[in-house]
């Protein structure tokens, strides 16, 4: 907060001409708009000693705005976008995510949407895997050879060239993230391709439970039992608290095998839970209303 340095979880859209910011993702005005023209960008922020994954964007009249992303990747993701964007408007031109198809020529017959809702079945599309490299496990990913091995096998393109063209397409809409430094320097060159049909580039889906953990070589890391399931969903809810019973945002990671749901402040990353649910045996039911 800009008046009394608080925190808030709020639904952040990245516009053409600056960053809006709403109270819930459902409602129509924003709260705030950040005008992003000869705005400047601070990436990793160390204003806070206590807060990780925290970015600042400075507007032209010099307020500072200081975001916390959930996750390594999310922020890299937004700083990436914002970097672009401030570029845009500063050299004359409107930031426009939406202007790939123009960019890399994509037939008009293309929907990136519905493609990528293909690429996600879990019967027929692509394949989400972990993966040891670098000296750490990246979980739910793929590589980029992969991708294109599956746009051909399903039709979708004539060779390889035209997969890594329509690949670059799913990158630069957000539907494809890069994970790894190789993907990372690709996607954030001015190279024409931005996708790396190789079997060592690693890519996931937006929507996705993807997360990458470091460790030591010479050292074991053993992840506590209730860590080791793959994570199935994620995302933020409103939760009652046990003893004074008010509600709070809270960000969930539900995970499988064994079956857990940890909820976490999302102000505060991911290092420890503020608690967690073993869900064997558990019963769910849905309420159409609480009492306070």
């Amino acid at each position: 907060g800009t008046v009394l340095n608080s925190w808030k979880v709020v639904w952040v859209v990245l516009a053409d001409d600056g960053i809006e910011f709403y109270k819930k993702k459902t409602d129509s005005s924003p709260k705030g708009m950040i005008p992003l023209k000869e705005a400047a960008m601070t990436n990793p922020c160390q204003d806070f000693s206590k807060r990780t994954l925290v970015f600042k964007v400075t507007s032209e009249k010099k307020q500072d705005h200081f975001f916390q992303a959930t996750h390594l990747e999310e922020r890299e993701a937004w700083v990436k976008d914002i970097k672009r964007a401030i570029s845009c408007l500063n050299g004359g031109k409107k930031f426009a995510r939406k202007s790939t198809r123009k960019s890399i020529r994509l037939p008009e017959t293309v929907n990136l949407s519905e493609l990528y809702i293909l690429m996600k079945d879990q019967d027929k599309g692509i394949k989400e895997m972990k993966v040891e490299k670098d000296k750490k496990l990246f979980n739910h990913c793929f590589t980029g050879d992969t991708v294109v091995d599956w746009l051909i096998s399903q039709g979708k393109i004539r060779n390889r060239a035209e997969g890594v063209m329509l690949a670059t397409g799913l990158l630069n809409e957000g539907y494809l993230q890069p994970a790894g430094d190789m993907s990372k320097a690709a996607a954030e060159s001015n190279a024409a391709s931005a996708f790396l049909d190789q079997p060592d580039a690693l890519y996931y889906f937006a929507e996705s439970g993807f997360f990458c953990e470091g460790y030591s070589s010479d050292e074991d890391v053993i992840l506590k039992e209730e860590f080791r399931g793959a994570i199935v969903k994620q995302g933020c809810l409103m939760k009652q608290g046990h003893r004074r019973k008010n509600w709070k945002v809270r960000k969930f990671i539900l995970r499988d095998d064994p079956a857990y749901i940890h909820y976490y402040d999302p102000t505060k990353g991911e290092e420890d839970p503020l608690g967690s649910i073993h869900l064997r045996g558990s019963v769910v039911t849905a309420v159409d209303y609480v009492p306070d």
